[in-house]
């Protein structure tokens, strides 16, 4: 019923809106410029990915990307507002135009990208579902499950996924479901359910906020292609350009070797013309995406490359010790690539 509920609230904020259905398309930019910020949903608290720290500020590798759009379309990186949304919400605040893009460990899947009228605009983390235990459940494969109660957060593509796992498998288990991860975090804490599953990375997140995290352990077992990313309107090319090549000037930049640190002297020194043309040293690439012409030095100064913004809030020097793996750049391990700027 709340499904239900929630479908019939996003057709009728389409109809109303009538505008292809969804708000503000091929506006988006001139609506941003207008109110001096971006507007961004993130998720209702995911340590690494979006989260208040001690003084109220959303911080996470989704809050920085978008605070490099806020960069590149202001040079300000502090032009910024963030809405906190939960798995069930997030679709809607962005067709109705609560938000101007949706930046929350949110899937790229084809019924979201062809079906929602939203379009991905990008690969910000490539993850997959796995299962967080309690090591004294005494199991070391999820191929050990068999009967298990699962908590699982609402509205989100891993109930499908552990069902056709589970099914495919010859596996029966209970789910239990909730609205937000917190709430299913607790209850694996708590004893109501044997196993907490999402994306591995919020298994992470959510296991670092438990009170004994070592006592708990990801299985091995990855069991679907999570490739989550930010998300826009369909139908505004213009904004949908400017988000993918912000999170792709991130990227570049770090296989580039440029970085918070010596970015304004990489500008105005470089002999390299790939690193000229993307910091606008030669050319005008940002006149194309209606940007001012030092728009990727605006995003590596202020918010830093790709490898930065994952160092500092996912990888080994933080609490959720998350390798690169498929998030190392495609020469270096990895899969992340961007088209250059050219």
């Amino acid at each position: 019923m709340k499904m239900l509920k929630s479908t019939l609230a996003v057709v009728t904020t389409a109809t109303v809106l009538g505008i292809s259905g969804f708000a503000q398309a091929g506006a988006t930019l001139d609506a941003v410029q207008k109110k001096g910020f971006v507007q961004c949903g993130v998720s209702d608290g995911l340590p690494g990915f979006s989260v208040p720290d001690a003084k109220g500020n959303i911080v996470g590798i989704d809050a920085d990307v978008c605070r490099a759009v806020a960069a590149a379309v202001f040079g300000d990186a502090k032009k910024v507002k963030f809405s906190q949304l939960n798995a069930k919400e997030r679709f809607t605040a962005l067709q109705s135009g609560e938000v101007d893009v949706l930046s929350r460990n949110t899937t790229w899947t084809s019924s979201r990208d062809a079906g929602m009228g939203l379009v991905f605009a990008g690969v910000t983390y490539y993850d997959g579902i796995g299962f967080l235990v309690n090591k004294k459940l005494g199991v070391s494969s999820a191929k050990e499950l068999d009967g298990a109660t699962i908590c699982i957060q609402a509205g989100t593509t891993t109930e499908l996924n552990v069902s056709d796992y589970f099914r495919a498998n010859g596996l029966k288990y209970t789910p239990i479901t909730f609205d937000t991860s917190d709430e299913s975090a607790k209850s694996l804490e708590s004893g109501r359910c044997d196993v907490l599953t999402s994306d591995k990375s919020q298994l992470y997140a959510q296991r670092s906020k438990l009170a004994s995290p070592a006592d708990y352990v990801v299985l091995p077992e990855t069991i679907s292609k999570e490739p989550l990313g930010p998300v826009v309107r369909k139908g505004d090319e213009e904004w949908f350009s400017i988000v993918k090549w912000t999170l792709f000037a991130m990227l570049n930049a770090e296989e580039m070797g440029i970085n918070s640190k010596n970015v304004e002297a990489e500008a105005k020194s470089t002999k390299n013309p790939d690193v000229a043309r993307m910091l606008g040293a030669d050319g005008e690439y940002g006149k194309d995406l209606k940007l001012p012409k030092d728009w990727v030095v605006q995003i590596v100064k202020q918010v830093g490359n790709y490898g930065e913004i994952f160092e500092k809030n996912l990888g080994k020097e933080t609490p959720l010790q998350i390798d690169r793996g498929l998030n190392a750049l495609w020469n270096n391990g990895g899969i992340q690539y961007a088209p250059p700027v050219r």
